[in-house]
């Protein structure tokens, strides 16, 4: 699958990491497997809750929300940015970058050149062997939307599953109004 796609989990997928969540995917080498943020966790976690900062880095910054990117590595931080001249940053299309110079990005945010709504921060990352994505799409976990990089800045997270689900129509629409738990409808 190609880097930008967005990966939205089935209802009743089972796995607690991954329930009504969206996956942007990074990378997805057949050698390395495949790498993804999910887009809709957010924590109560800020940056400056997770990294010593120098005081004159700015509330901006320190403010920065941090989302869940994943249950793998939960100790490390990882970023989406709109950046296309940030040193090491790789498109992921639509605008979307991911990685790249982090302390230029910071002072990038701080000295205003960066909006911090367009950067998103994540501890950790979801991650698949070679081939076991595959294999979880074939048994029907997720449900593809390619080429949609651009998602990550415009849905709100909270409801970021529940909406791109009934942006793509048709059946993916009804899915979209499924209870977490249908005993309890």
């Amino acid at each position: 699958m190609r880097p930008g796609t967005l990966l939205i989990s089935r209802p009743f997928l089972g796995d607690p990491n991954f329930e009504r969540s969206v996956v942007l995917l990074c990378r997805d080498e057949p050698e390395d497997g495949t790498f993804g943020l999910v887009l809709n966790r957010l924590t109560s976690l800020t940056l400056g809750d997770v990294l010593e900062l120098p005081p004159e880095t700015g509330t901006t910054v320190t403010s920065l929300p941090l989302y869940v990117g994943g249950p793998v590595e939960p100790d490390t931080l990882h970023y989406l940015h709109r950046r296309a001249d940030l040193p090491g940053a790789a498109h992921l299309g639509q605008d979307v970058y991911w990685g790249g110079d982090f302390i230029l990005l910071l002072g990038l945010i701080g000295t205003g050149d960066v909006a911090a709504d367009e950067v998103r921060l994540f501890a950790g990352y979801s991650g698949w062997g070679v081939g076991q994505l595959a294999g979880e799409m074939e048994g029907q976990s997720w449900i593809r939307h390619p080429a949609s990089a651009g998602k990550v800045f415009t849905l709100a997270s909270d409801a970021f599953w529940r909406d791109i689900l009934r942006e793509k129509g048709g059946r993916y629409k009804v899915l979209a109004n499924y209870p977490i738990d249908p005993r309890l409808n």
